[in-house]
This record gives C-alpha cells, structure tokens and sequence, in this order.
C-alpha cells in the first residue's frame, strides 16, 4: 500500500469525476489521501469530498498565498476545527517568497500561528516553503525552541541545508513528482541522503505530474511512480519505499486510521 499524503481533491478539475480519481487511486493500492486546506473559510467543501469516501481526509489552514486574508484566524480557531473525525493535519502554511502573493510579514504571522496550532493539537503541520529556505529554517528553530511540533515540508524542492535542518529538528520531507523530472539530479540526491524514517511522497495534484505523466494532470494514483523513483534514487525497491514511506504516514498523521488487517 501507499498513500498520498497531499493533494488538492477540490480542485474543479476534479469535481465532475472524483469517484473515478479515488477508484483510480484505490485500483492503484493507494490507500489513504489527504486533501489539503488552502483557505480555512472553504473547509466546508473539503469536508463534503472527505466524509464522501472512507480512504479520503483533509487539513485546515491557510496557504501563504491567502495569508493576509484570513489573519483573523487564530491558533484556537484552528484547534477547534481539527475536532471534526476527518481533519488529520493543519495547513498548509508557510512561506512563499517565489510569487509573494500575501505581504512577507502576514506570511510570517500566519505561518506561526499554524505552528502554534500544531503544537496544541500534536497534529503535523504542512509545510509550504518556496525560494525561501532560511526564513523558514529560521522560523523552524525558533519555533522548536518553544515547544516540539510535528510537521512535514510539503512538495520539496529546497536546498539541502534545509532539509537538514528540518529533519534535525524532527521534520519529515515529502517528494512530489517533481523528484522525477530530468533537471531534479540535486532534487534526488538529498532523497538519497535522508534518513529512512523521514521521507513520504505525494502528488500535490492536480500539480506537479511526474515525468511520464507529464502534460497530464495529476492525481493521487499517480504517486506510485514517483515512489519508484524515489526507490531507485535510494537503492532499495519499490516494495520497500512503499512499506516505509506508508509506515512513515501514518506515523507522522497518527489520526488517520490503519486499514484493517
């Protein structure tokens, strides 16, 4: 079994066929996904598509991009919502220095504040950091220094030190498809280099397709080939990453439950 532990099911794309997505997804042994959060005022409609199908979950939080439009949001805000059975991460938040959607400093505020939410609810933080690696890393320590939180930097695409510095602190890194591309040789060595204990994939979808499916869009199914690469770039086989990427899961989003045995 594997799982996608971050996708965007919401998406309109996906809308007129998402039975067809999360059978596609179940007929390729993936067998959980979490949908993820990118406004906290449209948690609604994520919670509809994950209490529609039993393999399916979601987070709660605010993307950087939308961060200085849901400031008012608090870290209590946040906890409250993560009592609904379905709600089994907070996020993603972070920071965004590539497009700077949302001010810096509103990022920033937001991004502490899901931190803070993560600590309370001792449910993993998903993490957004993009062309900005020592803000987040700054961020990251000092957070730490106020109490221990889980989290995961989604879709990685940063610079080693980085990484490092995530997993040192606790962290877990997640590869999308991007892993897979021929230009992502820096991309794969730090997969390479990772503890074992510490690495998950997604598919980020509708983004991100990997390599063989490029053009196409993506969706949950699709992760099982980025985990094949991810497999070879670690030398060990793709039944082997599948075991502990998947045992990784559900390690790091302990709310979600183990299939049945």
């Amino acid at each position: 079994m594997l799982v996608d532990s971050h996708c965007h099911l919401d998406f309109p794309d996906f809308a007129s066929e998402l039975d067809a997505v999360v059978a596609r997804a179940r007929a390729a042994d993936v067998g959980r996904m979490v949908t993820i959060s990118t406004r906290v005022r449209r948690l609604d409609g994520l919670l509809a598509i994950a209490e529609r199908f039993d393999d399916v979950f979601c987070s709660v939080g605010t993307h950087p991009h939308n961060a200085h439009e849901e400031l008012d949001i608090s870290a209590a805000d946040l906890v409250a919502l993560t009592r609904h059975d379905k709600v089994v991460a907070i996020g993603e938040a972070g920071l965004d220095y590539f497009y700077d959607n949302s001010p810096r400093d509103a990022q920033e505020q937001g991004f502490r504040t899901h931190i803070g939410a993560a600590r309370e609810t001792g449910l993993p933080l998903v993490i957004h950091a993009r062309e900005a690696d020592e803000d987040v890393a700054r961020i990251l320590e000092d957070e730490t220094g106020k109490g221990a939180f889980p989290a995961v930097l989604h879709c990685y695409t940063g610079g080693r030190a980085l990484a490092m510095k995530a997993v040192a602190l606790g962290l877990y890194i997640s590869f999308t498809g991007i892993l897979t591309f021929k230009k992502s040789d820096e991309l794969r060595a730090i997969a390479a280099e990772l503890p074992a204990d510490r690495i998950l994939v997604e598919t980020d979808a509708p983004y991100l397709a990997p390599g063989k499916m490029r053009g196409k869009r993506n969706e949950p199914a699709f992760v099982v080939e980025t985990a094949r690469v991810l497999a070879g770039t670690r030398a060990v086989s793709p039944e082997q990453i599948a075991e502990q990427t998947t045992e990784n899961f559900f390690r790091l989003f302990s709310k979600v439950p183990r299939p049945a045995a």
